[in-house]
């Protein structure tokens, strides 16, 4: 079981704004996903990986490939109170669920560093 979070590269986000914006989609996805799978995920310790697009775009693409796939997810939009505007959208949360059907989705995306 794990939770990916895909942040926009693109948006040069600090790395205290890119935890924040983490954080907002971890909770995000969460909260949307089945109590069944949340509790294996919290016993298997709540892996998350963090990885990266180069743009919106990209994006919106893994939200669909991740809705296709009936993983649960959530988009992030920024409150504009710091590095960016209102309404600019940083990163998407999937899951928590299986590795091998987020893997499905997220395998080709590079990890961000």
């Amino acid at each position: 079981m794990k939770q990916v979070i895909v942040v926009r590269n693109d948006l040069k986000m600090s790395k205290g704004k890119i935890a924040a914006q983490c954080c907002h989609g971890c909770l995000g996805a969460f909260k949307r996903s089945d109590s069944n799978k949340i509790k294996k995920w919290e016993e298997e310790g709540e892996k998350k990986v963090i990885v990266k697009v180069n743009s919106l775009e990209e994006l919106f693409q893994i939200k669909e490939i991740a809705k296709k796939n009936n993983l649960s997810n959530y988009m992030v939009k920024d409150a504009g109170r710091t590095e960016l505007p209102a309404g600019s959208i940083t990163c998407l949360a999937i899951g928590p669920d299986e590795d091998k059907i987020i893997d499905k989705v997220t395998q080709d995306l590079k990890l961000l560093s």
